[in-house]
């Protein structure tokens, strides 16, 4: 809880917990709280897990303050039952938690920016009309901070996404409300740093289906704070929906992707969908390419374009091995909970050149018969640079993003494995980063010793 929010509960505690007869300082206590209150509203910003304290600290102000007149005071066990619901109040705000993402922990602080692409040599074939492709970007960068800059927050047009993703995962619509109240350790349009050695290399991430680009911001701070430009592609009507800068709304497609994974044709739309996430990879690094070429433009000599990783989470893990197979700008790629089946089966029979490392949860892993696991079975031992494959005991599909950071009961809504977030972004977060450092930066790596034996909950998938 933040500060004001913490202490609205503590006053209105400390109020009914006191013994009768109750002195004046502890009579006045629920005022103070009320003046909490309206603080929390200006400086902290309302969300509807408080509502239950909103309520009570107005009628415990009045009464208290009525009382200070009064000859008589409330009884003890009234007190003591309203201490109880002020307990189970404060519980809400405490389970729903403004979400926190983790400081990285590179010498580099850390700016964000967000870019509408259009490819005009590719159509959109997912929005019923005869236009060209258009998509959102969030680049995670190096950055010098003046004090000017503002701290960016964890998704634009919060207000908009919440509510869809709420809807995605099976909560009510408003469940999700109090996102557009996090901030992250990243700077909005600050000044790209110039970076040591004549340009920072440069990482992709491709979210899975129904998922959006800033799903994984945590994992892209850690990057950005190391030395790395991240660019988070929104792909357009796979996304759980997208927000142009004009205000235009492209809701997911759900016929982009069959529902019925035994559909006869599930193969073929799928990987039309992929192929599309793939040429929205590629256009980006035309774009870089341009950006590092104009003199006018802030990333201007700061992209080292011969130092491309790339990786992605579900469908976009399937989509970066795609890319990464058609495409020898990728010199290395990560794939998390990769979903095989719309990869290409050319891809899936040749294998790929560049290094590579997969990870998995232990959810995806177990289901050693699933049409995903046989494919990929099929396809990684063709994988002529392979640095492993691993799963993490413990976790589910969605560990590989921040949405388990949602709130403390993210196992019991789904969200996630037993294991704690905070260990899972510890693991998930060290073995990318130095994947990575040891692929595009040629640093040595003891986590890739072939064993994975520095985390005891990483095992070697077979």
């Amino acid at each position: 809880m933040r500060l004001f929010e913490a202490l609205i509960p503590v006053l209105l505690t400390g109020y009914l917990a006191w013994p009768h007869p109750r002195p004046m300082l502890v009579r006045l206590l629920p005022a103070f709280a009320l003046v909490a209150t309206l603080i929390h509203f200006i400086v902290e910003g309302y969300r509807w897990q408080m509502i239950p304290l909103y309520m009570l600290a107005p009628l415990l102000a009045i009464s208290s303050l009525t009382k200070i007149t009064s000859a008589t005071d409330w009884k003890s066990l009234a007190s003591y039952l309203t201490l109880i619901l002020v307990a189970l109040s404060t519980a809400l705000p405490i389970l729903l938690p403004i979400p926190k993402i983790p400081t990285p922990g590179g010498p580099f602080q850390v700016g964000t920016s967000i870019y509408e692409l259009n490819d005009t040599s590719r159509r959109e074939l997912y929005s019923g009309k005869d236009e060209s492709r258009r998509f959102m970007i969030q680049a995670w960068y190096p950055a010098e901070i003046k004090p000017t800059d503002e701290r960016a927050p964890w998704m634009a047009n919060a207000e908009i996404y919440a509510p869809a993703i709420a809807t995605y995962i099976n909560l009510p619509s408003f469940f999700l409300d109090h996102l557009a109240l996090v901030n992250i350790p990243a700077y909005t349009n600050a000044q790209p740093a110039v970076s040591p050695q004549g340009g920072f290399p440069v990482i992709l991430f491709s979210h899975g289906w129904n998922g959006f680009n800033a799903q994984n911001a945590g994992q892209a701070l850690e990057m950005a704070s190391h030395g790395y430009v991240v660019v988070g592609i929104q792909h357009t009507y796979g996304a759980v929906l997208t927000v142009f800068p004009n205000g235009t709304i492209a809701p997911n497609n759900p016929n982009a992707l069959p529902e019925d994974a035994n559909d006869p044709n599930y193969e073929v739309v799928a990987r039309k969908l992929v192929d599309q996430w793939a040429g929205d990879m590629s256009f980006v690094l035309d774009q870089l390419s341009d950006w590092d070429k104009e003199a006018e433009n802030p990333f201007f000599q700061k992209l080292d374009l011969e130092r491309v990783g790339v990786y992605g989470h579900s469908t976009g893990g399937g989509a970066a091995i795609q890319f990464c197979g058609t495409d020898p700008r990728c010199k290395a790629v990560l794939g998390m909970d990769p979903f095989m089946r719309p990869v290409s089966a050319e891809v899936i029979e040749s294998g790929i050149p560049q290094p590579s490392f997969f990870m998995f949860s232990q959810s995806w892993a177990s289901l050693a018969e699933s049409k995903n696991n046989q494919l990929f079975n099929q396809f990684y031992p063709e994988v002529s640079n392979s640095k492993g494959a691993i799963f993490i005991e413990g976790t589910k599909h969605y560990d590989f993003s921040d949405l388990p950071l949602l709130s403390p009961i993210a196992p019991q809504l789904g969200l996630k494995g037993p294991l704690s977030g905070e260990l899972v972004t510890t693991i998930v977060d060290s073995y990318l980063l130095e994947f990575f450092e040891m692929e595009l930066n040629n640093k040595p790596s003891a986590l890739f010793d072939g064993d994975f034996s520095a985390f005891q909950e990483v095992k070697i998938r077979k």
